[in-house]
């Protein structure tokens, strides 16, 4: 009975702890698409594109996200390591700038995750 017990308190904890964590991961999921819409659409555009309002100043069209072709050759340190570092420090465009002072690294993580939303198969 007491072996029970502890397997049903056990089974409790645990779905306690999933509950508590599911709503962080939405969080940083939006956190992540307020981010994106803050500081990534000017250029990129809204649905990721690369057509954003700000992006006919450049010298080098912003990154379609939405190619999926693309995208699925950029591994997500490589672009965790340009948004973090910018273009030119990663041998791409000098136009993407390092995001490194404005983010932690776990909202590039998160901002990365978001980014690959665009990709629709």
């Amino acid at each position: 009975m007491r072996t029970m017990r502890v397997m049903f308190f056990s089974g409790v904890l645990i779905g306690a702890a999933f509950f508590a964590l599911a709503p962080a991961a939405r969080a940083d999921e939006a956190a992540a698409k307020t981010n994106y819409q803050t500081f990534c659409a000017k250029c990129h555009g809204d649905t990721g594109k690369g057509n954003g309002s700000g992006a006919a100043a450049l010298a080098t069209k912003p990154r379609d996200f939405t190619d999926c072709a693309r995208m699925a050759k950029e591994s997500d340190d490589m672009l965790f390591n340009v948004i973090k570092n910018g273009g030119k420090a990663n041998g791409f465009s000098g136009d993407m700038q390092a995001w490194n002072t404005a983010f932690e690294d776990a909202e590039i993580k998160d901002l990365v995750a978001y980014i690959r939303t665009f990709c629709k198969k």
